[in-house]
């Protein structure tokens, strides 16, 4: 059964500080623990194609993929989908941004499913993505609120 996971956060800042700097993918190794790298590959009109690169794991393996982003910023929505799947059939991405009492309201829903001889299956990885997206989403809030208390535009 293809994999569904669905995360949120309140970043204590408003709204268009939080789309500016989650949306600044040539920062991204700065925002997320586990990014060592993007790459820019192609820019065509709102969407942007971009290889990811982490760090090594625990096994010493560099994962890299390339996606596709695409930011709607008047439906305060972002889809992305992987080019290269790797390991999965498919990985389909929407961010969601709200405005709510005291900030923003960040929510993503990833929609996956493993191929048959990946070596982890839709569980595991459902499992793996809901546990590091509340990591991620954690760095990210008190990245953000640190540069909101100190006036910090980007």
């Amino acid at each position: 059964m293809p994999g569904h996971t669905e995360n949120e956060i309140i970043v204590a800042a408003p709204l268009d500080l939080v789309w500016d700097i989650t949306n600044d993918l040539e920062h991204w190794p700065e925002l997320f623990s586990e990014y060592a790298s993007v790459e820019i590959l192609e820019r065509s009109g709102d969407t942007t194609t971009f290889r990811l690169t982490m760090h090594p794991d625990e096994n010493g393996k560099v994962w890299s993929w390339v996606s596709e982003r695409t930011p709607d910023r008047e439906a305060r929505r972002v889809r992305a989908r992987r080019v290269e799947t790797g390991p999965f059939q498919h990985m389909d991405i929407v961010w969601e941004y709200s405005e709510v009492p005291g900030g923003t309201r960040l929510h993503w829903r990833q929609d996956f499913a493993m191929k048959p001889d990946a070596p982890v299956d839709d569980d595991w990885m459902t499992e793996n993505i809901n546990r590091n997206s509340k990591i991620q989403m954690a760095l990210i809030r008190d990245k953000i609120e640190d540069r909101a208390r100190a006036g910090v535009r980007r």
